[in-house]
């Protein structure tokens, strides 16, 4: 009868290698395991949202269950915007439009931030200002636009004054909440450097309050287009809102689709420019974009 020995696996903890004298250790890349996963570029995966939902627009509008008198479909209004564009009537309207809401944009911006820097800066100059502003942002500014007609008439001013008075107060609010939130311990520090008022204001005040005057300037570009929308109402004779006014009287729902297109592809493009600053001027915050 054979015996047939068993032999134990050895469980002793193995010897680490060593290198040679002179020698630099071999480094392995340590990859994570989401990083192994492949999946489709961000720009691919944030359109599929709305392939979709103009696919099942178009499914709907072809099926009948969606009439062309109710909402025209994604063919017909592809098909009327390119006439727009090719006789020249959409790239001038839009022109028109971006004219009037830089123009109140720049004016309203300017406003606000001077309002919030001075009461911001100063107790007294809070005490002056920012009751005042409080009370003024809480009283609609579209109701305004009759008074605005009295004052400035029909023509471009009370669309211009509308798109500022939309846009200063949340630069103010913003700008206004940066500059209070600047650390204080970072004043006395600045102080104890020898920066005076100005010094301070340049260095520690102005980059702390920076991240609120974008936000507040992304904001100032919404309400600016919202505004526009409720300005070009007021006897436009041109811009997207005179366009929009049209084609409601003949009932031309594709031409309104159009319109409202551009005015989401306007406010769209602002407010990447707006990001692309912040990623260029406010480099030096890092933040959490996401998993």
């Amino acid at each position: 009868m054979t015996l047939t020995s068993h032999v134990r696996p050895d469980i002793s903890p193995k010897t680490p290698s060593v290198h040679p004298a002179g020698s630099a250790p071999v480094l392995v890349p340590v990859v994570p395991a989401s990083a192994k996963r492949r999946s489709p570029p961000r720009w691919a995966r944030r359109t599929i949202g709305p392939l979709l939902l103009l696919a099942a627009w178009q499914l709907t509008s072809s099926l009948g269950w969606l009439p062309a008198d109710v909402l025209a479909p994604p063919s017909t209004i592809a098909s009327a915007a390119a006439g727009l564009i090719g006789d020249g009537t959409l790239p001038a309207a839009m022109g028109v439009s971006l004219q009037r809401v830089a123009i109140g944009l720049v004016l309203g911006g300017a406003v606000g931030t001077v309002l919030a820097l001075l009461s911001g800066l100063s107790r007294l100059g809070e005490d002056l200002i920012d009751a005042s502003v409080q009370m003024l942002r809480t009283v609609p500014w579209v109701g305004l636009i009759p008074l605005f007609i009295i004052w400035m008439g029909i023509g471009e001013a009370p669309k211009v004054a509308l798109i500022a008075l939309g846009t200063a107060f949340h630069l103010y609010l913003n700008v206004y909440a940066g500059i209070r939130g600047v650390d204080e311990q970072l004043i006395e520090a600045g102080g104890a450097l020898g920066l005076g008022r100005w010094g301070l204001v340049r260095h520690v005040v102005r980059p702390g309050a920076l991240p609120g005057f974008m936000t507040g300037l992304r904001y100032s570009l919404a309400t600016g287009w919202l505004a526009l929308v409720f300005g070009e109402s007021i006897n436009a004779d041109a811009g997207i809102g005179f366009l929009m006014n049209q084609a409601r009287e003949f009932f031309r729902t594709d031409v309104i689709v159009v319109c409202l297109v551009v005015y989401a592809f306007l406010g769209l493009t602002a407010d990447l420019i707006v990001r692309a600053l912040e990623r260029l001027l406010l480099q030096w915050r890092p933040t959490f974009t996401g998993q």
